[in-house]
């Protein structure tokens, strides 16, 4: 089944590519790898802020770490000319939560977006990965997730 297939059984349509934020760009590829910038939780009705351990539970966590998923996806089509089917397989993520000192479930929060690539992309989907605390996130986002992929 072809990525767009499954996404599209899951009920997820990949947005365009968010624009950076600043003075950065939004995905390097070197050979056959692309280095995805840092994605920023964010729905429908506009970015997803909070803190874990303060005013948001790990559920609410890992629902805005899908969302940066859906991102990172939306950035590897991009990278790939508007083709998500070259994707070859995520290579690793680095995820950092919105959270409290005494906050100690980030991979719970991060497994959001690990367990929606894994439920998309079958094996492809699966990574290494750290899950970091942040005292701050920009725009007081709850997560941030940055993404290695492989591409043909």
């Amino acid at each position: 089944m072809s990525i767009e297939a499954r996404l599209a059984e899951l009920g997820v349509t990949l947005p365009d590519a968010p624009a950076p934020a600043a003075n950065y760009v939004p995905f390097v590829q070197i050979g056959d790898i692309v280095y995805v910038s840092g994605q920023i939780s964010n729905g429908p009705d506009g970015l997803i802020t909070g803190k874990l351990g303060d005013d948001l539970e790990v559920e609410a966590g890992a629902a805005a770490a899908k969302t940066c998923a859906i991102s990172l996806l939306a950035q590897v089509k991009a990278a790939c000319g508007g083709d998500i089917e070259r994707l070859v397989r995520v290579v690793k993520l680095t995820g950092f939560v919105n959270s409290t000192a005494d906050f100690t479930n980030q991979p719970q929060v991060i497994n959001g977006a690990s367990d929606f690539l894994v439920e998309a992309l079958g094996d492809a989907g699966r990574h290494s990965r750290s899950a970091v605390s942040a005292a701050a996130l920009p725009l007081g986002v709850a997560v941030e997730i940055e993404g290695i992929f492989q591409v043909q």
